[in-house]
């Protein structure tokens, strides 16, 4: 059943905080977390993974785990991938071992409790235990000087998102009069939510989740963070816990509230484009690796964000929600890869800094290939996921029923061009960044780092193998849709 996902994880965790090995625990929990997720894809539909347990009876709030549709399978897959290759991919510094292991063990405990929760009560709260050892890794274990004031800034603008979305959670299950998702979705099918009462809840809906993404002008926070996290905490916040939001718009806000969100399709469509052009020209100009993948991250949000206005746009659009589900694994998938490179990287020569890099590539071809591997994928290189989700997108942009040629360009379409200009842009800094970082003469720092073993290539291969798998056959994941 799903909940041993959950509990496999906060067990392993609290073993290690009882004095278990750290490594060994939390390898062999997401190994164990991985294979059975793996099998739980393969058998979604057979009952025996529902789990049900009432907590309590006013208002009716049960922990209930299960398989919505494919979306949470999906996630599911992403979550279990990701921490494994997490735990692979980080060094804990000499005497913080458990901190280290066990909080990066209650992230992916919390992501995936939030995937997999069908009651609306539990889908918040896992999500929120998640953000707990996020701050605390940051502050604690974090890089650089600003470690604190950065987890402070990540906790205020989290904190801030959270509380609102909580208020429209909180309105939406008044609206609908349950707290299960399923329910709900029966209930406002039944008998819709009051169309001023939609534009508000939406409104509250949009906000919330997307400080969580960091939906521009709120995405300031992601950068600064993922800069200063150690490897496993940004491979699993950037690539798992940020598509939290955009997961929850998908799940709640488009089946219930779909005239509210059609209300501010305008405005969304404006904000992601800040998240596309905006981040994307202040990606160009960084000269650090860390902070340029952090607002990588963040501009390629943007893109998740236009399929899902274009669901909005027309709840019958066939293409967009497909398209959005197979870009946030693609995107999880290859940031978490990029991040878990670039803290190699900081770990052979000390530094991040662009412009005191250079030449890696002869020293460590190995480490070279995949980074220029993942670098491809980033923008959009056909024969890698990345490109499938983002032509998805671009095409439900187009789709029967979001577009009517007769009526011609409407926001979602007009967005959608200028976005296309997106991928020119991130081909601009990652090409940069890999010249910068790998060709050229070496120096001192680069001259003689090692290239990476079988064990270190072990958690970048993983994610390179899924790559190239669901870039060729896309229909991998689309036929769990």
């Amino acid at each position: 059943m799903l909940l041993a996902l959950v509990l496999i994880p906060i067990l392993a965790a609290l073993a290690i905080l009882g004095g278990a090995k750290p490594r060994q625990a939390a390898l062999a929990a997401a190994l164990l977390n991985a294979a059975l997720g793996v099998f739980a894809a393969l058998q979604s539909k057979a009952g025996f993974w529902d789990f049900s347990l009432q907590v309590l009876a006013k208002p009716d709030i049960t922990l209930s785990l299960g398989f919505y549709d494919g979306m949470s399978v999906v996630m599911l897959l992403l979550s279990v991938i990701v921490t494994l290759a997490a735990i692979l991919s980080g060094k804990a510094p000499v005497g913080r071992e458990k901190l280290y292991y066990s909080s990066s063990l209650l992230i992916a405990a919390g992501a995936i409790g939030a995937f997999v929760a069908t009651d609306l009560f539990f889908f918040y709260a896992f999500h929120e235990l998640a953000l707990i050892p996020t701050f605390l890794m940051i502050g604690m274990l974090g890089r650089g000087e600003d470690r604190k004031a950065t987890a402070w800034k990540i906790t205020i603008y989290l904190g801030f998102g959270s509380l609102v979305l909580l208020a429209g959670l909180v309105w939406l299950a008044s609206a609908t009069g349950s707290y299960s998702i399923p329910k709900m979705i029966e209930n406002a099918t039944a008998s819709p939510i009051d169309p001023a009462a939609q534009k508000s809840i939406a409104a509250f809906l949009i906000v919330g989740f997307g400080i969580l993404v960091s939906l521009f002008p709120f995405h300031s926070w992601a950068a600064p963070a993922y800069a200063s996290a150690p490897a496993p905490t940004t491979m699993l916040h950037a690539g798992v816990l940020k598509k939290f939001g955009l997961y929850g718009l998908l799940r709640l806000a488009i089946p219930l509230v779909p005239e509210g969100m059609q209300a501010w399709i305008t405005p969304l469509c404006v904000l992601l484009l800040g998240n596309i052009l905006w981040v994307g020209f202040v990606t160009i100009w960084q000269k650090r690796l860390d902070t340029l993948l952090g607002n990588s991250s963040v501009m390629h949000m943007g893109y998740i964000f236009l399929a899902i206005a274009a669901l909005a746009a027309s709840p019958a659009n066939e293409l967009a929600k497909p398209a959005a589900v197979l870009l946030m694994f693609a995107h999880g998938i290859s940031i978490a890869m990029a991040f878990g490179l670039a803290d190699r990287i900081e770990r052979t020569t000390g530094t991040l800094d662009l412009d005191q890099l250079g030449g890696l590539a002869k020293s460590a071809p190995k480490l070279a290939f995949l980074f220029g591997l993942v670098t491809m994928a980033s923008i959009g290189l056909p024969g890698l996921a990345n490109f499938a989700g983002e032509v998805m997108v671009f095409i439900s942009s187009f789709a029967p029923g979001s577009y009517d040629a007769a009526k011609g360009l409407g926001p979602v379409q007009i967005t959608c061009i200028l976005a296309i200009w997106g991928v020119v842009i991130s081909a601009v800094y990652g090409l940069r960044a890999f010249r910068k970082v790998f060709q050229g003469p070496s120096n001192g720092r680069t001259a003689a780092v090692p290239d990476l073993t079988l064990c270190d290539r072990a958690p970048a291969l993983l994610l390179a193998v899924v790559l190239l798998a669901v870039g060729i056959f896309p229909k991998l994941l689309l036929s769990l849709l």
